[in-house]
């Protein structure tokens, strides 16, 4: 049995020397999933504009149906962003959500634009998220522990007084470096960061508009969906509507808050 694997395989290797596919280079492809990881967002735009003109120049042919066979290096291209942006940095189940959400999104893709488009949004998206990230690194050690600290604590009450003593810094210092280093306020900051940890719930869980409100501390679910809404644009409800992937949560169960 492993004789005739083997004599299938070098058959297979035999005839790729004489086909015309050219393979694109290891060095070229790693430099476009290093440019994920770091957020350099007109590399990977510059990228993926080629991409939509030759998307399978340089690619294996994993099937003989081109709509599959783009699908296959959707996926494997998706697990490989998302393992460089771990790599980077990135949450690890951040990074296997947005992964999983993606791949499952390319399964109802039916054409080959539809693909190159959705690889397009996939690897802007992850590049957007690192190079927000990476914004961090040019915040000082004080402003990177409160950062910190907010995003540890989005499920329970957090007040700039609050924040300071956890830190060990004054309210006053606090207030006025953190708008001097980001730009923005302490509780602005905190409202943006609570209303995208709601974006994701919406899209990656079954959780109801009232349980999403308690555990980001909104006041009230009336509250959160005015919030919500002068944040993103659309209610809570919309934006469910438009991005809630049901096979999602059916496939990995309902997570619950710790």
């Amino acid at each position: 049995m492993t004789k005739q694997k083997d004599k299938g395989i070098n058959h297979k290797l035999y005839l790729a020397r004489d086909s015309v596919v050219e393979y694109r280079s290891f060095e070229n492809e790693m430099s476009f999933y290093d440019a994920v990881k770091n957020g350099d967002l007109e590399t990977v735009e510059e990228e993926m504009q080629k991409f939509q003109k030759e998307a399978l120049q340089g690619k294996g042919v994993l099937s003989d149906n081109i709509v599959r066979n783009l699908l296959y290096h959707f996926i494997i291209s998706t697990a490989m962003v998302a393992r460089f942006c771990i790599e980077g940095g990135m949450d690890h189940e951040m990074a296997y959500s947005l992964s999983d959400y993606y791949i499952q999104k390319a399964d109802h893709c039916t054409t080959t634009e539809s693909l190159k488009k959705l690889q397009y949004t996939m690897a802007v998206d992850y590049c957007k998220r690192m190079k927000q990230m990476k914004k961090i690194n040019i915040y000082s050690k004080n402003i990177v522990r409160v950062i910190d600290y907010i995003y540890d604590n989005l499920h329970k009450p957090l007040t700039v007084k609050i924040i300071a003593e956890n830190v060990g810094i004054s309210e006053t210092y606090l207030s006025k470096l953190f708008k001097k280093e980001t730009g923005t306020s302490v509780s602005s900051y905190i409202r943006s960061r609570r209303i995208e940890a709601a974006q994701n719930m919406l899209k990656f869980s079954e959780y109801s508009y009232e349980e999403i409100s308690n555990h980001l501390c909104f006041s009230s679910q009336s509250h959160f969906t005015s919030i919500f809404k002068k944040e993103t644009g659309c209610t809570p409800k919309v934006y469910r509507d438009q991005n809630f992937r049901k096979n999602f949560t059916q496939e990995n169960g309902k997570k619950h808050f710790s």
